[in-house]
């Protein structure tokens, strides 16, 4: 079978679907069931899959570690709406709504046990390697959410503070993928941490890529409200570029904004728009995304790998890049 990247993501959803968590009690075990049903793309088990395809041509022996990744990130998700009150995941209800916030904790819970579960199936001489790896990131994912908590109610964050949360938060667990893949692999250690580091680069890049398209995506190809971080006052790369640079008239209209509670959705996201660009702020979050977008692909140039593996990966992230949703 030709490692694509079309037959790596049919080879993660065909196990997926015979992936055994648990049955009894089904209170406990359907809402694990139910928040993987729900879909979404699979990047992070794929990015294991095909950083181990860098090294070797037999995916099925990564499949069951790279599915642990991606029940540990589902995981984060169910404890995340806890916290955020979310009511939709993926356009469904979330599981604490469709159940309980008890159900979804201890669902939770024993997710992220099957998550070290399925890490487990590799040879011995790795495991220890694998767990250390993995308990770095998963403490690492709690911090990021931690600080991203923190940050709901300071008036103001720094810009390097934003990015270090959404380093933490989000790219260091795209980063373990591709090490994990490489590990798997018995790639090099230069290899692996250069793998982790491309991970974490295109990690803050895919964020703060989020980001912009929040403010700036076509309505028609977003999938989703466009402007709700503004509706929302959350703290992204935008609002805190504004916040630095505006003055006078233009910094008093903004906090205004940002400090009504009664307002039009609509007015204030075209109020917010175009203070952020007579401030340019669109400009300076693009530049950013390129500047950690051009540092991961130099980490990815950097590997010891044959150059048409390397380049289906390339391909694949510039894909990434370049979405409009």
């Amino acid at each position: 079978m030709l490692n694509t990247v079309e037959n790596l993501s049919k080879l993660i959803d065909k196990e997926i679907k015979l992936i055994d968590l648990g049955k009894k009690p089904a209170s406990l075990y359907d809402p694990l069931y139910y928040i993987l049903s729900l879909g979404g793309k699979r990047i992070r088990p794929l990015l294991t899959l095909m950083a181990y395809t860098l090294y070797r041509d037999h995916p099925e022996e990564a499949i069951k570690p790279a599915l642990a990744v991606e029940v540990f990130h589902n995981f984060t998700l169910m404890h995340d709406d806890i916290m955020d009150k979310a009511p939709l995941r993926r356009g469904r209800t979330t599981v604490h709504e469709k159940w309980d916030s008890n159900v979804a904790i201890l669902s939770g819970d024993v997710m992220l046990i099957k998550a070290y579960e399925l890490l487990m199936h590799v040879e011995t001489k790795k495991l220890k390697k694998i767990i250390s790896a993995f308990n770095t990131c998963a403490a690492l994912v709690c911090e990021g959410q931690q600080f991203d908590m923190d940050f709901e109610t300071r008036k103001e964050v720094l810009e390097e503070e934003y990015i270090e949360m959404i380093k933490l938060k989000t790219a260091v667990l795209l980063g373990f993928s591709l090490e994990l893949g490489g590990i798997i692999g018995e790639a090099s250690d230069q290899d692996c941490e250069a793998l982790r580091n491309f991970g974490i680069n295109i990690g803050i890049g895919f964020q703060l890529k989020d980001d912009l398209l929040d403010v700036y995506a076509d309505q028609s190809k977003f999938g989703k409200q466009v402007g709700g971080d503004i509706i929302a006052n959350k703290k992204t790369l935008l609002l805190i570029e504004a916040i630095n640079k505006s003055k006078g008239k233009t910094k008093q209209e903004l906090f205004g904004w940002l400090s009504k509670e009664q307002f039009d959705p609509a007015e204030k996201v075209n109020a917010i728009m175009t203070i952020y660009d007579k401030l340019n702020v669109r400009e300076i979050a693009e530049q950013k995304i390129d500047r950690y977008f051009s540092i991961g692909l130099d980490y990815l140039s950097s590997i010891s790998a044959p150059k048409h593996k390397i380049a289906i990966l390339k391909t694949f992230t510039q894909h990434l890049i370049n979405r409009e949703k």
